[in-house]
């Protein structure tokens, strides 16, 4: 449970993501929980000197949450460390190693070695493994300095076994969620354009390629749209790069609000989007991309650009064609497109085969 804490206000220095605050308040609250039900427990089983010492515990995570919430993480490792390092020596040397107050100190081990840098992370671990040795080792010189009734050394020992197998797993559970939120961030980096929140180009090639490969296997028609924003130059020099980059967000809205679930669309470059319409011949693509111009027609493009303005839209309709790669087919769906600026722009233009 300690160990959670720790790793969190390891992670806690200044830039770091914000959701460790709330994890290492959260467990400070937790472990002084346990240390709460600590001082009955030993309480009850006639070791008033440990019972004590459990709200000296409480006391220092109480301090730890507020110097978290104050953002005073060092001050709050250093209460987490002292308050783990001395608890269980006091626990170990008091009533016996087989209390197994040993356990909190294993916790640790994850802790340094995800939070902390390498060179830090060797001196950690040499220092708890020296610590840990020098309390097994002291336990075999002396006796416990108060020991209890077998029977409630036997509950404390149990007790906590189950604290820590508790805490290792939701540990284990964090990292993992960690990970997968992780890879999900870097996974929507990888394949995501961040102006529009479309595909990026990769990723749609990817996926068009994967069209390409369905269709040569099953004959299903398959049809692409390649969309270019009329006179955008313009709108950046009238209105500013930030108007056009709001454009750009508006334009990928209206695109992706016209489309079918398994439509696919992408930010193919600059002012250009792309769209894979799977199962589609090249008179349904073609009436898609009617759809699609018309919805800009139908906007009200002042409240984008904040000034009495249109924003229109020309697109390149094709479809691929037995025993073509994508790139072929893209040729032709800019050669409609190139024809549909050179006559007069605001246009859907159908390939030419």
């Amino acid at each position: 449970m300690e160990s959670v804490i720790t790793r969190a206000t390891y992670e806690l220095a200044p830039g770091r993501r914000p959701q460790f605050w709330r994890l290492a308040m959260r467990c400070t609250q937790i472990a002084g929980t346990v240390d709460v039900i600590f001082f009955f427990l030993f309480q009850a089983l006639g070791s008033p000197v440990l019972a004590w010492v459990n709200v000296v515990s409480v006391a220092m995570y109480a301090g730890a949450y507020y110097a978290l919430k104050n953002h005073r993480n060092k001050i709050a490792v250093i209460l987490i460390w002292a308050e783990v390092l001395g608890h269980a020596g006091l626990g170990i040397v008091l009533i016996g190693w087989q209390s197994g107050f040993h356990y909190y100190l294993l916790m640790f081990i994850p802790a340094i070695c995800v939070s902390a840098p390498r060179r830090w992370a060797v001196f950690a671990l040499l220092a708890l493994w020296g610590y840990y040795i020098g309390l097994d080792g002291l336990m075999w010189y002396i006796e416990p300095l108060q020991p209890i009734h077998q029977t409630a050394l036997h509950v404390v020992h149990l007790f906590n076994l189950s604290v820590v197998f508790a805490m290792f797993s939701y540990l284990a559970s964090y990292y993992l969620r960690m990970v997968v939120t992780a890879q999900r961030n870097l996974r929507e980096m990888a394949t995501t354009d961040s102006l529009t929140g479309l595909f990026n180009r990769r990723h749609m090639t990817y996926l068009a390629e994967k069209e390409v490969a369905r269709f040569r296997r099953s004959g299903h028609p398959v049809g692409l749209l390649l969309l270019d924003i009329d006179h955008f130059k313009l709108i950046n020099d009238a209105y500013g790069h930030e108007a056009g980059d709001r454009v750009l967000r508006v334009v990928a809205d209206v695109i992706r609000d016209e489309l079918r679930a398994q439509d696919l669309v992408g930010r193919w470059g600059g002012e250009e989007f792309l769209v894979i319409l799977p199962d589609t011949d090249s008179a349904n693509a073609q009436a898609s991309a009617e759809r699609i111009r018309n919805a800009f027609l139908a906007r009200d493009w002042s409240a984008v650009i904040d000034r009495d303005a249109d924003v229109t839209i020309s697109i390149g309709v094709s479809e691929l064609q037995a025993g073509e790669d994508l790139s072929a087919a893209l040729s032709r769906a800019d050669e409609a497109l190139y024809r549909g600026k050179s006559g007069g722009r605001n246009r859907v233009e159908l390939e030419t085969v």
